[in-house]
């Protein structure tokens, strides 16, 4: 059974930095398609970032921010964000990238950027 732990999430001011860390575990094949999803109350799980074999995609509003990379020796995946904005502050999630199949949802990372 695949499992996903993320972590690296906490509150920090516009501007600022933070790295994600998805660590992966009962699989050796799922960082091969990854995403990095958030979700704010009252709306909808949303893709941020995700990575396959065929490259590495980004949602509009963290283009030119966001950098989704994955380092298969440790079977982790992370997301390095950078500029951020309040408008970020959500609850961060790994999973599986779209099409390629969903595991459970992990327990998630907050994020809080203050302005």
């Amino acid at each position: 059974q695949v499992q996903l732990v993320e972590s690296g999430g906490g509150l920090v001011q516009a501007g600022g930095s933070l790295r994600l860390s998805c660590a992966i575990s009962g699989s050796e094949v799922a960082i091969n398609s990854m995403g990095w999803y958030r979700q704010t109350p009252g709306k909808q799980r949303e893709l941020v970032a995700s990575v396959t074999r065929g490259g590495t995609n980004y949602a509009d509003s963290v283009k030119g921010r966001f950098t989704i990379s994955r380092d298969i020796a440790k079977n982790t995946v992370y997301l390095q964000m950078n500029s951020l904005k309040p408008e970020d502050t959500a609850v961060y999630y790994c999973n599986i990238a779209p099409g390629y199949g969903r595991v459970s949802w992990g327990q998630g990372t907050q994020v809080t950027v203050s302005s």
